[in-house]
């Protein structure tokens, strides 16, 4: 009695295959970031999936909600998203889908797809269309750049009616 025994090559290599499960996954998460005592921000989000790499990646595939605060802990600004990716290496978080951001002492509004976080230079940036929508104005543009409270910002290429003297009356 004689047996054989093939072995297919694409048979034993999937068996190999490491299974990409996240090390953690967290419900109803809320997160504090602070530096010297002080809170600067904290993130809501309905679930976050972390995966540990060499690289660390945090996603927020239900989205979230991170509030800025200031030297006094009153909330500045907030930003909200659909979808949130944060890449703790580089200290930078990205934001996806129906992007709100806003600052609350001035009643400004940016909407935006996309939008970056960068901690630790504290700018946010977009390189896609973005709409600003001021009390009396609204201003779209193709990007923007400004500080994380959203406090002063630069548009690239703005169209809208735009104010050339906002502390003058009307100009005849």
């Amino acid at each position: 009695m004689l047996f054989s025994c093939k072995n297919d090559l694409t048979v034993i290599q999937s068996l190999s295959i490491t299974d990409s499960v996240p090390d953690e996954i967290a419900y109803d998460i809320e997160l504090m970031y602070s530096d010297s005592g002080k809170v600067k921000a904290f993130l809501k989000s309905p679930s976050m999936v972390r995966q540990g790499t060499e690289d660390p990646v945090v996603e927020f595939p239900d989205g979230f909600k991170v509030i800025f605060y200031d030297s006094i802990d009153r909330p500045e600004s907030e930003i909200t998203a659909r979808y949130g990716i944060m890449y703790e290496a580089e200290k930078k978080m990205e934001a996806k889908n129906n992007v709100v951001v806003r600052n609350i002492d001035k009643q400004e509004m940016l909407e935006t797809e996309h939008l970056i976080w960068d901690r630790k230079s504290g700018i946010i940036y977009s390189d896609v269309f973005i709409k600003i929508t001021k009390p009396d104005q609204v201003i779209f543009g193709d990007g923007l750049r400004s500080d994380q409270n959203f406090e002063s910002y630069e548009i690239k290429n703005p169209t809208g009616e735009l104010s050339i003297y906002p502390d003058d009356e009307e100009k005849k």
